[in-house]
């Protein structure tokens, strides 16, 4: 485990699945958690609880990332709520939201996939970075799909995160002078609600077959890698994708 004691960290979509296993992940680490949530007020509410038990202290927000106003108030909110600079932003909001071939994507869908999955990203950052601390750590939750091409229906998404992918490198040479760094995991395929709906059976059991592990990977692993990044132990990556797919693709 990792020591993130007296560290404050943002995380994004922070409510369910991935999102979730980094933000128990951070608190177990010993860091006080900020994360915002969209849709998942429910589970929000419950990861909320689940803190408060534990003892962490912690920050439940709606948010709708793809927006300048909300994302500004909820990083002044966070700065307010624990009076220190952020040590650790996650961005790992996003989704596919549907699986569309190009002759079925209308400019609206192009627009939104980028939006929540690339805009989302930048605008967290363009907000935190000014209240971070120096020596601090981004981490952007990318996907294998940057590098593959994503499966069937999957270009727009795929195309976002190849963006979001170019982002971290880019921007982990601007926010060097500070010695922030700033780095992503690239999941492959990942035991989630994500997949349950936009995956089917057949296909993910073939993945995994052709997986060198023989299985999908956990949330709580990506949250593990997450955290190592977050760490001092990973002081001098800076600017990497790291592949995390149980050996599907090497890179």
């Amino acid at each position: 485990m990792v020591d993130l004691a007296n560290k404050l960290a943002v995380v994004t979509g922070g409510a369910r699945d991935i999102g979730r296993a980094i933000v128990l992940r951070l608190a177990k680490c010993g860091a006080a958690v900020a994360f915002c949530y969209h849709d998942s007020a429910d589970a929000a509410k419950q990861l909320s609880a689940d803190l408060e038990r534990s003892g962490a202290k912690a920050l439940a927000v709606k948010v709708d990332v793809t927006k300048t106003a909300e994302v500004e108030a909820f990083i002044e909110k966070v700065h307010l709520t624990f009076q220190a600079p952020i040590d650790i932003l996650v961005n790992n909001a996003g989704g596919l939201l549907a699986r569309k071939n190009l002759s079925e994507m209308d400019e609206a869908f192009w627009d939104s996939v980028m939006a929540v999955n690339l805009k989302s990203a930048f605008l967290m950052c363009k907000a935190a970075a000014p209240k971070m601390s120096d020596g601090g750590a981004i981490i952007n939750v990318s996907s294998q799909a940057a590098r593959d091409g994503g499966g069937p229906g999957a270009i727009a998404y795929a195309t976002s995160k190849g963006g979001l992918s170019t982002f971290t490198r880019g921007l982990a040479k601007e926010l060097a002078p500070r010695t922030i760094r700033v780095n992503a995991v690239c999941p492959g395929m990942i035991a989630t609600a994500f997949h349950d709906k936009f995956t089917k059976q057949e296909i993910r059991q073939r993945v995994a077959a052709m997986t060198p592990l023989g299985r999908e990977g956990a949330s709580e692993e990506v949250a593990a890698l997450v955290a190592y990044l977050a760490s001092a132990d990973a002081s001098y990556i800076n600017g990497a994708c790291v592949d995390i797919n149980g050996g599907l693709i090497f890179s």
